[in-house]
């Protein structure tokens, strides 16, 4: 069920406590995603964005998604403390909504070039829309190789500690059947879909075509991204996510 943010200008997918499973700009608005040049520390990052937002007369509830990098992977247990740690810092600038978190998230960990700490990679935020027959703008949060996503914990692994290559198609192929299912949620479908991002460090050429691109239809024709990512907890191996945006953003805010 979508949920109304109306300061936010958004809806949201419920997920779990640490991030919803996707947002949708309202009639009237559109999201725009932004990418840093030169990502900053989570909490160093946040206090900019909100200044970012108030230089454009926007509301610190217009962010709806974030984009994390961390060092490595963390146990299942360190990844419950790091989403405490998040939610703590989204409740001291007041982006929860009531009891719930209304704000997408992609969390991966770099397999080269590894931050020392957590850092903002990129996010996105609500704008008015100029042109009001736009097309739908909406971010899809990363999900991984999980039986169920709500499920933290390593019984819910799919084929743990293989990396044969039907093992992670068939990763491959749970994680497509969530994006499909968000995109359900979000009311839309693959033809709105602009970027599909995959985070893994294996090699996705084996079951790219199969798996990822005939399931898509036209959305291919935006080929996917691959970033040698891993995906923040140990023992998976696959991740994903999707957005569909009218405007990319590379930006620099460090002062």
């Amino acid at each position: 069920m979508l949920i109304d943010h109306l300061q936010g200008n958004y809806r949201f997918l419920r997920g779990i406590a640490p991030y919803s499973s996707g947002v949708a700009a309202m009639p009237g608005f559109e999201i725009i995603r932004a990418k840093m040049l030169r990502p900053l520390p989570l909490k160093m990052g946040l206090e900019k964005i909100v200044h970012f937002l108030n230089s454009i007369d926007r509301p610190s509830q217009a962010i709806c998604a974030m984009e994390l990098r961390i060092p490595a992977p963390l146990s299942f247990p360190g990844f419950m403390e790091f989403n405490q740690s998040y939610q703590a810092v989204l409740n001291r600038w007041g982006l929860l909504l009531d009891d719930m978190n209304p704000i997408a998230r992609t969390n991966v960990a770099p397999a080269i070039l590894q931050p020392a700490e957590p850092i903002l990679y990129a996010f996105s935020y609500t704008v008015p829309a100029i042109n009001q027959h736009t097309f739908p703008t909406f971010i899809i949060a990363g999900a991984g190789d999980l039986v169920d996503q709500s499920d933290l914990s390593p019984t819910a692994i799919i084929r743990p500690g293989e990396d044969t290559v039907d093992a992670l198609k068939e990763k491959a192929s749970t994680v497509m059947q969530v994006m499909q299912e968000r995109l359900d949620g979000l009311l839309l479908k693959w033809e709105d879909v602009t970027s599909l991002n995959v985070y893994t460090s294996y090699s996705i050429r084996s079951f790219l075509v199969d798996t990822i691109y005939s399931p898509i239809g036209e959305a291919v024709r935006h080929g996917v991204n691959w970033y040698f990512c891993n995906p923040p907890i140990q023992g998976l191996a696959f991740e994903m996510d999707a957005r569909g945006v009218r405007q990319e953003l590379c930006i620099d805010i460090q002062n």
